[in-house]
C-alpha cells in the first residue's frame, strides 16, 4: 500500500491539528519575545543573561537564519528572501499534509519549522528584517544572534534528520 492509496483519515486526520497548536505556540512565543526585546532593549544594546555565555543583544537581521545572506542595503533583497521563505513554507506545509499521522516525530519537526518560518516571515514582511536577540558566546567567540523562530526551525530540522535515519518497514501485504 502506498501513501497515495492510504485512507484519507490516516494521512489527513484531525489528529494532525494538535501539531498545528505546536506551530501556533512557536509563533506566539517568537512574536512575544521579539516584542519584549524591541520594547525593552534599544537596538544594538546588550544585557547579560548568563555571565560569560549568553546575552540578550537586540539586532535586526536582513538575511536568513543566523544572519547568513544579509541584504546589506541590496534593493529588493528582503522581498526576495520573503518570497523564497514563503515558497519553502508552502513546501513544508504540503509535506506536513501528506505525512501519515503515525509519523509523530516528523509531524512535530515539521510543525516546529512551520511555526518558526511563519514567525520570521511576519517580521520580514512587516519590517524587511527579523529581530534577533539570543547571543551565545565563549570568550570572544560568538555564535550569530538568533531568535525563538530560528531555534524552532533548527530543532525541527535536526528532528527531521534524526527521523530520516530510522528504518521504515513497508506494510505487510495481505495474502
Amino acid at each position: 500500500m502506498t501513501l497515495d492509496s492510504q485512507p484519507a483519515a490516516r494521512t489527513h486526520g484531525p489528529r494532525k491539528f494538535g501539531f498545528l497548536f505546536l506551530s501556533l505556540a512557536v509563533l506566539v512565543a517568537d512574536q512575544w519575545t521579539k516584542w519584549l526585546i524591541e520594547v525593552h532593549l534599544p537596538l544594538h544594546a546588550s544585557t547579560p543573561v548568563l555571565d560569560g555565555f549568553a546575552n540578550f543583544t537586540h539586532v535586526r537581521n536582513t538575511g536568513v537564519a543566523f544572519g547568513m545572506f544579509a541584504a546589506h542595503g541590496v534593493a529588493g533583497g528582503s522581498w526576495l528572501l520573503t518570497t523564497l521563505g514563503l515558497g519553502a513554507l508552502v513546501a513544508v506545509c504540503v509535506y506536513f499534509w501528506f505525512t501519515p499521522t503515525k509519523d509523530r516525530v516528523l509531524l512535530a519537526a515539521l510543525a516546529l519549522v512551520v511555526g518558526g518560518a511563519l514567525g520570521n516571515l511576519i517580521d520580514r514582511a512587516a519590517t524587511g528584517a527579523v529581530t534577533d536577540f539570543v547571543d551565545l558566546f565563549v570568550g570572544m567567540h560568538h555564535w550569530p544572534a538568533f531568535n525563538v523562530a530560528d531555534a524552532a526551525i533548527s530543532i525541527g530540522i535536526a528532528l527531521m534528520a534524526i527521523d530520516s535515519l530510522k528504518r521504515r518497514h513497508p506494510p505487510a501485504e495481505s495474502a
